[in-house]
C-alpha cells in the first residue's frame, strides 16, 4: 500500500515557513525604509551647486522628496 501526504500537512508545513520569515521581511522592510529617509533628508539639504555635481536637477530632486518613505 502507497503511502501519500496529505494536503493539510503540506500547507502546514509552507506556512510555518511563511510564518517565520515575516519577522526578518518585516525588519528588512523597516531598514529600507530607515535608508530612504535619510538618503532623502541628505537630498534634501543639497544646494544647487551639489546638486549639479551629482546630475540631479531640481525637478528631479522634488519629484524623488514628494514619495512616501514606503516607495
Amino acid at each position: 500500500m502507497e503511502r501519500t501526504l496529505s494536503s493539510d500537512l503540506v500547507f502546514e508545513n509552507s506556512t510555518e515557513k511563511s510564518n517565520a520569515a515575516l519577522p526578518l521581511r518585516l525588519l528588512s522592510n523597516l531598514l529600507l525604509w530607515q535608508r530612504r529617509i535619510s538618503s532623502r533628508h541628505q537630498l534634501a539639504r543639497l544646494d544647487a551647486r551639489l546638486l549639479a555635481d551629482a546630475g540631479i536637477s531640481e525637478a528631479q530632486r522634488y519629484e524623488e522628496l514628494s514619495k512616501p518613505f514606503w516607495r
